[in-house]
């Protein structure tokens, strides 16, 4: 038996269709306006009349929720966060370490990579961290920061099981284009952040995206307009962008926005293990963190990741800057996926996963879709 929904929009980053279907098994199979609709047989019609129909959403930057944390989760903690952000219309995401010891690192990266091979939605590893810069080193403990070691690095990857795709560094210490190398020889995206580095510096670096634009980096001055400047500029790099309204203000939000453009943003959560929990007391990285309306922070007030879920920040940011579902759509899904090389997700192109999330005209999610099942029901 073939799904189909009917009479909804469906919007994927590259068309909106105010009124179309889109049938369905493990994979798309076929979408587009209701008028060339013709039903077939085996076909399970769903009436989402009035709903929108976009891409699961893919999560660059995560690196923990519901109490569960990539530093120490176990594989089978690790598979269960995998299906609570699915829950939570995430269909495919990098789950992010920290800047910590290296065995710390080490034993990480071999759970994650186990629990890759069980939850088909974690698509890889993000390492953040430890080669950035202790200047602007945030909620990453600044004494385990340290400089670019190659054969550390290979280690990792090995242990990794070739499953790290992105790196947060440090564009301006000693080694960096060290680590540029190793990293366009291994397929992972070089991403700028946590840096002091100047304009010049991040221009001259071989890199691909910029890790949480404005926090933990130098910021815009009119003299030397830093990392953030870099960003705004230059149109080859991919910028992530936390859209609570804490982290980055609407204004800021909508400045990038204006700025950088929704080809290159990419929303982004950081989320740490507060997600999708009460506020009270919580740890990262070994660090108490305070989580409080709906703000992490270490004791001293430094901001310690968020407390966002996906389907938020898509919420947020058109409430932010008034752009369009079909941006709103690439900025959650079509540009991470591009940027990872996956043709078969973050669209609605026949072949592609029917990674599906249905929102409500007021932009709460109702329903979604992973590989074809559904997995709640609101």
């Amino acid at each position: 038996m073939t799904n189909v929904i009917v009479n909804a929009r469906i919007i994927d980053g590259q068309s909106d269709i105010e009124s179309g279907y889109l049938r369905f098994d493990e994979r798309i199979l076929a979408s587009g306006p209701m008028k060339k609709f013709v039903a077939a047989d085996d076909d399970q019609i769903i009436d989402y009349h009035g709903k929108i129909v976009i891409p699961g959403f893919i999560d660059m930057h995560c690196h923990a929720g519901y109490g569960i944390d990539s530093m120490t989760g176990s594989t089978e903690e690790l598979t269960k966060l995998a299906s609570q952000l699915a829950q939570e219309g995430v269909t495919g995401v990098l789950l992010t370490t920290m800047t910590q010891s290296d065995q710390a690192i080490s034993k990480a990266l071999e759970s994650i990579a186990v629990a890759s091979n069980q939850a088909t939605n974690i698509l890889g590893i993000h390492l953040e961290g430890p080669f950035v810069s202790k200047a602007f080193h945030g909620a990453q403990p600044a004494d385990e920061v340290k400089d670019f070691d190659l054969e550390l690095m290979k280690s990792w990857q090995e242990i990794a099981g070739d499953h790290i795709k992105a790196i947060t560094y440090a564009p301006e210490l000693p080694n960096a284009r060290e680590l540029e190398r190793y990293c366009e020889e291994h397929a992972i995206l070089r991403s700028m952040g946590h840096s002091q580095a100047t304009y010049d510096q991040a221009n001259s670096a071989n890199a691909d995206r910029i890790t949480h634009l404005y926090n933990a980096q130098s910021p815009l001055h009119h003299r030397n307009v830093g990392l953030v400047g870099e960003a705004f500029l230059n149109p080859s790099l991919m910028a992530e962008l936390i859209v609570d309204g804490v982290h980055v203000s609407p204004a800021a939000v909508k400045i990038a926005y204006q700025a950088v453009g929704t080809d290159r943003l990419e929303l982004v959560t950081d989320s740490m293990e507060a997600r999708g929990m009460p506020d009270g007391d919580y740890q990262l990285g070994g660090q108490k963190v305070i989580v409080s309306n709906g703000a992490a922070r270490l004791e001293d007030g430094t901001l310690a990741g968020s407390v966002l879920k996906f389907k938020d920040a898509f919420k947020n940011v058109v409430e932010f800057t008034n752009c369009s579902l079909l941006d709103a759509v690439k900025m959650s899904s079509t540009n991470q996926a591009r940027e990872l090389g996956l043709t078969d997700q973050g669209n609605f192109n026949q072949d592609s996963y029917a990674n599906i999330n249905i929102f409500d005209n007021d932009l709460d999610l109702r329903q979604t879709y992973y590989r074809g099942t559904p997995l709640n029901r609101r």
